[in-house]
C-alpha cells in the first residue's frame, strides 16, 4: 500500500477525523477525538511508516515476530507500535493492524458514543 491508500483506509473507518496537531507533516487519525493512528507524510517511499495503538502483550509479540514492527516512535512504547511499511508487507496485514487499533479505541468508548458511532 502507498501513503494515499493507507490514508484513505484510515479515513474509511466510521467517525474518523484527520488533523495535524503536532506538526505540518504528521497526519493524526482519531475516532470520536481519540487517537488511533499516525502517519508521517514522508516524500521518500522507503521511509513510509504508521503508528497504531496495540494491546501491550500483542505489541511485544509483534515486535518479536516482525523486524519492521518497532516500539511506537514518540509514543508510549507500551501501547503503540511503529510499522515500517515495505512492499513485502501485505495490504491485508496493514489494514488488520489499523482495524485492531481502531477497534481497541472504539471498545473503550462509552456505550452511548459507540451506539452513535454505529448509526453514522
Amino acid at each position: 500500500m502507498n501513503i494515499e491508500e493507507i490514508r484513505d483506509y484510515f479515513l474509511s473507518k466510521k467517525g474518523t477525523t484527520e488533523s495535524t496537531p503536532f506538526d505540518e507533516v504528521t497526519l493524526v487519525f482519531k475516532v470520536k477525538n481519540k487517537m488511533y493512528g499516525l502517519m508521517p507524510m514522508n516524500k521518500n517511499v522507503n521511509e513510509l511508516s504508521i503508528n497504531v495503538k496495540c494491546d501491550p502483550e500483542k505489541a511485544i509479540e509483534l515486535r518479536e515476530k516482525y523486524p519492521f514492527v518497532l516500539p511506537g516512535y514518540h509514543m508510549s512504547k507500551i501501547h503503540w507500535n511503529t510499522i515500517m511499511v515495505y512492499d513485502a508487507l501485505s495490504e491485508k496485514q496493514i489494514t488488520k493492524w489499523i482495524d485492531d487499533s481502531y477497534d481497541l479505541i472504539v471498545a473503550k468508548l462509552p456505550k452511548k458514543i459507540r451506539i452513535e458511532l454505529e448509526s453514522e
